[in-house]
């Protein structure tokens, strides 16, 4: 269990550097529904590694980012903004 929780923290964390990596070489807007699409699912990881291992403020920060992306993306529905 533990080896698998690692390996997705370490999933997660590339896909966060991947999103913000994108965003940074302007291939893909802040404001896209697929960077908080990316972002959550990031996070969501983070908060499963995080908390596994017992870092609560590291959990509790990526609870608030899940959140923060989850709310972008309720505004972008019915929207088209992936880019």
């Amino acid at each position: 269990m533990k080896l698998a929780i690692e390996i997705i923290g370490w999933i997660c964390a590339a896909i966060i550097l991947l999103a913000y990596g994108l965003v940074s070489a302007g291939k893909l807007s802040g404001k896209s529904a697929l960077y908080q699409v990316m972002n959550a699912v990031g996070a969501a990881g983070f908060v499963l590694n995080s908390g596994y291992n017992g870092a609560m403020p590291s959990a509790a920060l990526n609870v608030i980012w899940v959140g923060i992306a989850l709310a972008a993306l309720v505004r972008f529905r019915g929207k088209s903004t992936v880019s």
